[in-house]
């Protein structure tokens, strides 16, 4: 699906002295032309186009083509992948969404190549028209999600470890070294999951690199592999705070395999010659180091102060706390990314929408919602997962869900769940607060939760709180507002 924002570029940059594109991409004087010039522009276009000369009398003005800055972000959540495409404004000229196709591996999906594929299909997607602007690109990926690839082909030497796998196996080892309580301390980190590949294979470890999912797509535009950033590398023990990995883990075997880490939004290097040519994108866009899916949801929300937290209600529920204090617990999976001089103190719940769509479609959680008075408790009490385990905020491996008793109204049933998931989430934020972090006085909800109204005041009246959907919900606009952040420090 592709959306097309109709409107003006809020950025004419004219200037008859520029005399290339990119040169004028890279002009960020305004330049304040003549009414009669600025009366042939077309208000409808993105990309707007001044051909030949405008002549009075003996007078002729050139007429030059107007470039925009554009900033490209991309989304790989759990079911598929989204883009936009945002100014320097963050007015957003262009947006799509893709389902992943499901690509098979004898019995098993082939998650690899669905990425892969999925990558390039909302590259297609982007208009024409307005590739040529597309000054920086960025992406975000699920949190713990992971691939072991060959450091020289970059291809997958095993099937990824999805962002909620546990590997139980792995655990008491990575206890064994780690830090008691340390955020690698549990079954889904990705550091358990590196251990876990690391001690079933003895033939391929020599050429082995770690990448996760966002690193080895953005690998697939600017080809330089081994390449992260520190939210992503959090769960592997990269410590944020110094800016390296720790000394008990680079003691380790497997520490070879490890990639290189910058900050979110760094740049790593400039679009491949291949891929440039292909869909028509500027030499010297530039490819920026990218996040997970839940930091891309927070800055898409842009929570500025702390005690401002997001929740975003995906097929899971993640939630990120705004803080001056940073705190680690993998007790209760409560973990901190770094975000400028601040701390966002979180953790993913497994519980969210992924149970909704096992038991209803969505028309009917349209039509039920309505149904539900959301200032009235419920007194059904569930614990809805959609699969064995919960993370967070109780890490237990072999949590089942409980959905049961199912009453006979669906609308009560709903309820029910709808609820159980706000406690679940009123208790993270209470687990935070307990722990240290700076109390929570607002929350912002992004995801295809935050669609739903009744949903939302659902958890207002659970939580206590002031709870408003966040003006920008898709964590595709956070990854755009990242490659944005990279250019202007290219720019310095």
């Amino acid at each position: 699906m592709l959306t097309l924002i109709p409107h003006p570029p809020p950025f004419p940059f004219l200037s008859p002295l520029l005399s290339s594109p990119i040169q004028r991409r890279h002009f960020s004087r305004r330049i304040f032309l003549r009414s009669e010039v600025c009366n042939l522009l077309n208000p409808t276009s993105r990309a707007m186009v001044i051909m030949g000369s405008i002549k009075s009398g003996e007078d002729a003005l050139p007429r030059v083509q107007a470039s925009p800055q554009l900033y490209l972000g991309m989304d790989f959540g759990t079911s598929g992948a989204r883009f936009a495409l945002i100014d320097e404004k963050g007015t957003i000229h262009a947006q799509g969404k893709k389902d992943y196709p499901q690509h098979l591996s004898g019995n098993a999906i082939d998650w690899a190549s669905s990425w892969r594929m999925t990558l390039f299909l909302l590259l297609e997607d982007v208009p024409v028209s307005l590739r040529p602007f597309i000054v920086s690109i960025s992406l975000d990926g699920t949190s713990a999600t992971t691939i072991m690839v060959d450091s020289t082909t970059g291809e997958p030497l095993c099937r990824p470890f999805l962002y909620n796998e546990t590997c139980p196996d792995a655990l008491p080892v990575v206890k064994s070294v780690a830090p008691a309580n340390h955020t690698v301390c549990s079954g889904s980190s990705t550091l358990c999951k590196l251990v876990s590949w690391w001690n079933s294979h003895s033939l391929i470890k020599e050429s082995a690199l770690l990448l996760h999912q966002a690193d080895w797509l953005l690998w697939h535009l600017h080809g330089k592999l081994g390449v992260s950033d520190y939210n992503n590398a959090l769960k592997v023990g990269y410590d944020p705070e110094v800016e390296c990995y720790p000394s008990w883990l680079l003691s380790q075997p497997y520490s070879q395999i490890l990639p290189a880490v910058q900050a979110p939004g760094t740049l790593i290097g400039y679009i491949k010659e291949d891929v440039r040519e292909k869909f028509g994108l500027p030499k010297d866009c530039a490819i920026c180091t990218g996040t997970t899916d839940s930091i891309a949801a927070f800055l898409a929300a842009r929570a500025r102060q702390p005690g401002q937290a997001v929740t975003s209600l995906g097929s899971t529920l993640a939630i990120k706390l705004l803080s001056t204090s940073r705190i680690e617990d993998a007790r209760f999976g409560v973990y901190s990314h770094r975000l400028d001089d601040k701390w966002l103190v979180g953790g993913a719940s497994n519980t969210g929408g992924a149970v909704l769509r096992h038991i209803f479609t969505d028309k009917q959680l349209e039509e039920l919602s309505k149904q539900i008075d959301p200032l009235e408790p419920s007194p059904l009490d569930y614990y809805p997962l959609p699969a064995v385990g919960e993370r967070f905020p109780v890490a237990d491996p072999k949590m089942l869900s409980r959905l049961d008793p199912r009453p006979e109204s669906d609308v009560e049933y709903l309820h029910g769940i709808l609820e159980s998931i706000a406690r679940i989430e009123a208790k993270a934020y209470g687990l935070l607060k307990d722990l240290g972090a700076t109390q929570v006085e607002e929350v912002f909800t992004a995801g295809g939760g935050s669609r739903n109204e009744k949903w939302i005041k659902i958890r207002e009246r659970v939580l206590r709180l002031p709870v408003s959907k966040a003006i920008q919900t898709e964590a595709a606009y956070g990854a755009a507002l990242l490659a944005m952040k990279g250019a202007r420090q290219m720019s310095q």
